[in-house]
């Protein structure tokens, strides 16, 4: 009986242990991570003195890659919800986007969010906004993912065409 017992796990060991000719699957699913800044007046180089200082707001940025049948990235797109608040009852929002560099540095814009002026309305002096499916290159994206601190958000104003409010990347 007790070879028995002993033939019987080796066939179950055994065949739990065999192998298919099949290779394990290399794909996984699409990644997000999340940024946010914090956006204000005060953060932009120079700082805004003029009506709209007293504006804020807040940016959360989902960066989604996807990966092809070799588990390598295919696409790299930016989803962006915008919150603004404070700002005088005049102000019109104008555009958003990100720039590369750090904190008091002016930099050049690396992904557009492709808002239109008048497409943010403020009402009381807040509003919001969401631009979704915001495509960048994938290299642009690694860079962003290496060093989220060296890239600001800003939104540009009527009043303050080159930059009313800006904040520095911080992954989540």
């Amino acid at each position: 009986m007790k070879r028995l017992s002993i033939v019987a796990l080796g066939i179950l060991l055994a065949s739990g242990c065999s192998s298919s000719n099949s290779s394990p699957s290399t794909t996984s699913g699409p990644t997000t991570t999340r940024f946010t800044a914090d956006l204000r007046p005060s953060n932009e180089s120079p700082a805004i003195t003029n009506a709209e200082q007293s504006g804020s707001g807040s940016v959360v940025i989902d960066l989604t890659q996807a990966k092809d049948s070799s588990g390598n990235v295919s696409t790299s797109t930016m989803n962006f919800t915008v919150t603004m608040q404070g700002f005088p009852s005049t102000t019109v929002v104008n555009i958003a986007h990100i720039h590369i560099g750090g904190a008091g540095t002016n930099g050049n814009i690396v992904v557009n969010t492709t808002l239109s002026p008048g497409q943010a309305v403020l009402t009381n002096g807040a509003g919001s906004f969401t631009e979704v499916g915001i495509s960048l290159t994938n290299d642009l994206a690694t860079q962003i993912l290496a060093n989220p601190a060296g890239y600001y958000f800003n939104i540009h104003t009527a009043l303050n065409p080159g930059g009313v409010m800006r904040g520095q990347l911080v992954k989540q």
